[in-house]
Parts: structure tokens; sequence; C-alpha cells
């Protein structure tokens, strides 16, 4: 009978290693809460801030069309969903071509990259692009 009263004293104590163990888990478990509470604190509560520009030097001409590459990116703290980004090129003639693009989604901090096509040399006329509208998911 005092065989069992033994093993449940030796049973109450933790070994060293069983501590260090226990102590990484909670400093981990801590890290994980506090960066999950941080970020829904942080940016996650801002909007989709969209921002389009056009890469100029990289407009290229191939079998008389022109490529004109551009970039979204999304700052804020939310995704943005359908993100409608057009294109307007003009002249003293009036609107000459215009075209748009949808981009499914955009997360917070992503960058994408298109390109439109135009029959008309962007470099002879005012080229617009723009974030026209998105919807949150």
């Amino acid at each position: 009978m005092s065989d069992h009263s033994c093993d449940q004293a030796n049973s109450s104590h933790r070994s060293p290693a069983e501590w260090v163990s226990f102590t990484i888990s909670l400093f981990i478990l801590i890290t994980i809460v506090g960066l999950v509470t941080f970020r829904g604190l942080g940016r996650d509560s801002q909007p989709p801030i969209l921002c389009v520009t056009i890469k100029q030097v990289e407009i290229r001409q191939v079998k008389g069309q022109f490529y004109v590459p551009f970039t979204v990116t999304n700052s804020g703290g939310r995704t943005a969903e359908s993100v409608q980004v057009v294109a307007e090129l003009t002249t003293a003639g009036g609107v000459q071509e215009s075209g748009e693009q949808t981009i499914n989604f955009l997360s917070s901090g992503e960058i994408q990259e298109g390109a439109f096509i135009f029959s008309y040399p962007p470099q002879e006329g005012d080229l617009k692009v723009r974030v026209a509208s998105y919807k949150l998911p």
C-alpha cells in the first residue's frame, strides 16, 4: 500500500524539463494571443485604401497595339473585392478609347498588376487610370 503513496508524491513534482517546456509553450501562446489582438485592433478595422499607378517606362508597342501596365495597391486594413479599374485615353478630339478591368480580391498590403491595351498611342493623349469601385467581402 505504501507503493501507491510514493508514486503519488513523485507525480506532483515537475522536472526541470517539464517546467522549461511549460514556460516556452506559455510564451508562444501569449505571443499568438497578443498578435491576434493587436491585428484585430490595428489596421484591419480600416477600410481598403486603393491606389493605381501606371508604369510609363514600361509602355510597349506590339503589332500596332500599345500595352500600358499598371499596379493596384491596397494600403488599407481590409480586403477589397471586385475592384474596378478604369482607363480613359482622351485627346483634343475627345475620348479615343477606354477600358475596364476587375480584380477579384485585393487583401491588405497586396499589389496586383495588369495592363490596358490601346490601339491609339497613349503618349499622344491624356491617359487617366483610376479605381472606380470595390465592395467589401
